[in-house]
């Protein structure tokens, strides 16, 4: 483990071919004993292939589609939803937000509940086989308030997903790997933005085939997509490394004492209760900085909840603006791995956030001041999403190594982070009027921008200050730095805040 104060030395390549193990360490399983360096090495390569072989694409795919079902009222906006369902932008805009009022709150009690269940994986899948059949249903709706109803009901399930994959991963993989695990679901993410838009401009050729229209079929086709990619990923993916049955039984010791070397305990084996987690995590005024960085990251990132419609004031057909949102999300997604790579590389997460922030400042600017440049406007909406977005997979990936442990804490936190920072999208959704310019909504993110880049900023100062604390050979320092939200456990293996 590193420590740090005002600077720190990073090994150049934090990776599997030059990690070295620390084989007197009491905690090594006796099956790793007698293996050399070079021997664990060629193990551990073999662990984490076999890792991102079955686990990433299967949450990448549920992702995916997670996402496609989410978005797609959007697309479908351009192709008469509001004019057969009778809305107004008003209303459109709370059928828009509404998800959200179902999705956010119920992270929470999801992440709580899946740190007591045996079988995470297919806990998730089975939350997406019910999203998926909600998302086909939303075809059949005939009125508004219908479609209210499935939207908010479609949240409520929707939410298992995100901070439940989150917590996932972060029971597989060392901090130094999680970060380009994170950006894989955020390109992900973005590649079902991509296709959502191309997708869509495909399933509405079927519009009036048997009497039905283009944007009933668009929910049915992706949620029936949904529904059998989730019974198949349910019969494919793994849980915790120490009940994993892909795994050989010395591949399983090596996967649990990986974790639990590194941050005191292994997933599934604490005995940690679900409601005092939570309460620690309420504890540590970590938790609230984070909250609030991403509620402004989540503002920023709104912008991609009315793309299409943003994408359209460049004043193209519904088919060629569909196929324009495509470009922006698959730069996103060459930009998300290549800063999670730097990330995960250089050991640092604070900088990549501000160029993101300066760089996204920068792409509010052009669309309320330039109208009648389509080129411009098209530059920015180029940057927007990876510039908006590229923030929320550092900050989630220091709230799994800043709040790591118990493990229920760290569920918590993730689900309270997401949760309460995603209420941006609630009261984002009604400032998107006013095209081509979108004052309100463009003058929001950049408030958005300035605040997050001011908290980030005073939440780096707080952590240095608590290695310092750490460092202190006065107990009553390290004492402090215990309230701050450190187990003994973690003091003892010499761990520190690393990232900032």
């Amino acid at each position: 483990m590193s420590s740090h104060g005002d600077s720190k030395e990073v090994d150049p390549k934090p990776d599997v071919e030059n990690r070295e193990f620390c084989l007197d360490n009491e905690r090594i399983p006796e099956a790793l004993r007698n293996l050399g360096q070079d021997e664990l090495r060629e193990l551990e390569r073999n662990l984490v292939r076999k890792m991102d072989l079955v686990i990433l694409p299967c949450l990448s795919l549920l992702y995916i589609l997670n996402y496609i079902d989410r978005q797609n009222l959007s697309a479908a906006k351009l192709r008469g939803v509001m004019e057969d369902l009778d809305m107004t932008t008003q209303e459109f805009a709370t059928a828009i937000s509404i998800l959200f009022v179902g999705y956010l709150p119920f992270q929470i009690p999801s992440n709580l509940l899946i740190t007591k269940i045996k079988r995470p994986g297919l806990y998730i899948c089975t939350a997406a086989v019910i999203w998926g059949a909600i998302s086909a249903a939303t075809g059949a709706v005939k009125t508004y308030h219908q479609l209210l109803a499935i939207r908010a009901i479609l949240g409520m399930v929707e939410a298992v997903f995100f901070p439940g994959a989150i917590y996932l991963l972060s029971a597989w993989y060392t901090k130094t790997e999680l970060g380009k695990r994170l950006a894989g679901l955020y390109i992900a993410q973005q590649v079902g933005n991509a296709f959502g838009g191309l997708f869509a401009a495909a399933i509405f050729q079927l519009d009036g085939v048997h009497g039905i229209a283009g944007w009933r079929w668009l929910f049915i086709i992706e949620g029936s997509m949904t529904i059998g990619t989730g019974a198949i990923c349910a019969l494919i993916i793994p849980e915790y490394p120490h009940n994993a049955r892909m795994l050989t039984p010395i591949q399983r010791q090596l996967a649990v004492w990986r974790i639990e070397s590194e941050a005191g305990a292994a997933e599934g084996h604490e005995d940690e209760g679900t409601l005092r987690g939570f309460v620690q995590a309420l504890s540590d005024p970590k938790l609230y900085m984070l909250i609030f960085c991403n509620m402004m990251s989540q503002g920023q990132g709104s912008v991609v909840n009315f793309f299409p419609s943003i994408v359209k004031s460049l004043n193209y057909s519904s088919t060629i603006t569909l196929l324009l949102t495509a470009p922006p999300y698959v730069l996103a997604g060459f930009v998300y791995y290549g800063i999670s790579f730097y990330s995960d590389r250089k050991q640092t997460v604070y900088p990549i956030i501000m160029a993101c922030i300066a760089t996204a400042t920068a792409m509010y600017i052009i669309p309320l001041s330039v109208t009648h440049n389509v080129g411009a406007r098209y530059f920015a909406m180029m940057m927007l999403p990876f510039s908006s977005v590229g923030p929320q997979i550092l900050l989630f990936k220091t709230i799994n190594l800043h709040l790591a442990r118990p493990t229920a804490k760290r569920a918590a936190a993730s689900a309270l982070v997401n949760a309460l920072g995603g209420t941006s999208n609630i009261w984002a959704s009604y400032l998107y009027y006013d095209s081509p310019r979108y004052y309100a909504a463009f003058g929001m993110m950049l408030g958005c921008a300035f605040l997050f880049a001011s908290t980030i900023t005073f939440y780096r100062w707080y952590v240095r200050r608590e290695n310092q604390r750490l460092d202190s050979q006065d107990p009553l320092e390290k004492a402090k730095a215990l309230k701050g939200g450190v187990t003994q456990e973690m003091v003892d293996l010499g761990w520190r805040y690393d990232m900032f």
